[in-house]
């Protein structure tokens, strides 16, 4: 029989009525159960907001992006394309120039992203058929180079695809020098047919203009220059290992990034704050822990006759401080155990139901992103122990006081 233990659940659960000290263990457990149950929902909806950006980012954003080390855009020959291609695992290679423009049709205007992409896009399937809210999904009718647009860009500047007299026009702001007194010189100008319109994101649908790589190089003025090379890997195979085979063969002059390396700022931010809100919720397991520490307190005041009485029987110092903080310990899990099935409970709700929203029309999802992570419930239980030990050992100590004033 596991003696501190048994002791412990008796004092815990004494039957004696009017016991100032029960009242004190039942609000400790409350207070911890709050606690504990408020720490889960917020770690899961970190877990839900990181879970929803990498949705977001992977739904447009490719596999792995090739960019140049320095500067802004880089030479590309067959040579080195077929040299990724060679990969195993790289199932597409695209060429990618990606530029800001001036865009205008009719008589509204508005500065988008041109992204020219070379004709294996499609293959890519960034832009599934789900997503294609007009038009056709293609870059080149019969020959013919056309725009596909996004949603938010159609409605700003209100284009109709089946007016085909009105064609989409870019305007691409050149780096000239002062002096230049024909402002011609000043831009480049070419017209597009849109015959797409899709509908992705929001940030996406708001800015990007697709268009043929043979279009945008024309526009832009890149030559076979290339602002990122986008890969699409076989299905199935391990994207960090062809990563890592694609930075060896690049070498140094190369930068090949994976989904969550394009958005480096944005995952980072993310983890610090969970980082920040995980050392937050320690302090309050501490702060709710201040119960637990008075309640022991009272205790080993009010226990004096029964330490006397367990010395006297033989138990000694150890065994004591092992009763009280024991104590604490049931305590603590009694609520930490009541708040992971509330706070577990809550998220499961939000996830089905979505009661609290974003608060946002333009929002990408209606309710808060949540997600339970069996690492968060095993911190906290974890953290909880810890904490509730180092705030026992004080009563603790002060019960095997007792037992050495009594000796005295």
């Amino acid at each position: 029989m596991n003696l501190p233990l048994f002791i412990a659940q008796r004092y815990l659960v004494s039957k004696r009525k009017k016991n100032f000290i029960n009242v004190i263990s039942i609000i400790s457990v409350v207070a911890v159960a709050i606690i504990t149950a408020a720490i889960i929902i917020v770690l899961s909806i970190f877990n839900g907001l990181g879970d929803l950006i990498h949705s977001i980012n992977n739904s447009f954003d490719p596999e792995i992006k090739i960019v140049a080390s320095k500067g802004k855009s880089f030479p590309v020959t067959d040579t080195l394309l077929k040299k990724i291609e060679s990969i195993p695992g790289v199932a597409v290679v695209t060429e990618v120039i990606q530029d800001y423009a001036y865009a205008r049709y009719n008589n509204a205007n508005q500065l988008v992203t041109i992204k020219g992409v070379s004709d294996n896009f499609i293959e890519q399937e960034r832009i599934p058929p789900e997503s294609l809210v007009e038009g056709e999904l293609e870059l080149k009718k019969n020959g013919v180079p056309q725009a596909l647009v996004g949603y938010g860009v159609r409605n700003t500047l209100s284009i109709s695809l089946e007016q085909d007299f009105h064609m989409l026009q870019l305007y691409y702001v050149k780096d000239v020098r002062g002096g230049v007194l024909d402002p011609s010189k000043l831009y480049t100008q070419k017209g597009i047919h849109p015959g797409g319109v899709f509908a992705i994101i929001q940030n996406v649908d708001e800015n990007y203009v697709i268009v043929p790589l043979d279009f945008a190089r024309e526009l832009l003025n890149y030559g076979n220059k290339r602002t990122s090379l986008e890969v699409k890997a076989n299905h199935g195979v391990n994207i960090d290992q062809v990563e890592q085979q694609i930075q060896a063969a690049l070498g140094e002059d190369f930068n090949v990034l994976n989904n969550e390396e394009q958005h480096q700022d944005v995952y980072r931010v993310l983890k610090l704050e969970k980082l920040f809100a995980s050392v937050a919720a320690v302090l309050l397991l501490v702060i709710g822990s201040i119960n637990i520490y008075f309640n022991l307190m009272m205790l080993a005041l009010d226990k004096k006759r029964d330490i006397t009485i367990l010395a006297s029987m033989g138990a000694d110092n150890r065994l004591l401080k092992n009763i009280f903080i024991t104590e604490g310990l049931l305590i603590a899990a009694i609520g930490t155990l009541a708040g992971l099935l509330l706070g577990a409970g809550v998220v499961l709700i939000q996830q089905n139901f979505s009661l609290i929203s974003m608060g946002m029309n333009s929002s990408v999802v209606d309710g808060y992103p949540v997600k339970l992570a069996a690492f968060d419930f095993l911190y906290v239980f974890i953290a909880m122990s810890a904490v509730t030990i180092l705030i026992s050992s004080r009563p603790a100590a002060l019960a095997a006081k007792f037992v050495s004033a009594q000796h005295l």
